[in-house]
């Protein structure tokens, strides 16, 4: 069981898709990591001996921030955004879509499930 960071990696996975299970690595990244440890991309993640795994570890903990580390810098990031009153951050506040969708017919996913409005009724003379 390849274990990396803190995560397993799946074992019949082939070695670039195996990496993008870590959080802050996607393809062309493990493709990166792999020819910078000399592993083949297609070998299979269970295939990988100790000594293919300790390169992959060492090059991912050098150049790269993944899992905690990078979540919680993304979450600062929001942080700072919503702190100094900036239009990003309002829109993180309220729970709308940040990067300048349309809200009036879809945008369900970030406002969450409808409330329905009921209309006035009007008095009867």
């Amino acid at each position: 069981m390849a274990r990396i960071s803190g995560i397993d990696l799946p074992k019949n996975k082939r070695g670039e898709i195996g990496l993008t299970y870590i959080f802050g690595i996607g393809k062309t990244s493990a493709q990166k990591i792999l020819t910078e440890a000399n592993v083949n991309w297609n070998k299979k993640v269970h295939e990988w001996d100790d000594d293919d795994l300790n390169k992959i570890r060492s090059i991912i903990n050098e150049s790269f921030k993944v899992e905690g580390a990078l979540r919680s810098e993304t979450q600062l990031n929001i942080k700072r955004l919503m702190d100094i009153g900036s239009y990003r951050g309002i829109r993180h506040r309220v729970g709308l879509p940040v990067r300048g969708q349309r809200t009036k017919n879809n945008c369900r996913t970030r406002k969450g499930k409808r409330k329905t409005v009921a209309n006035k009724k009007k008095v009867t003379k």
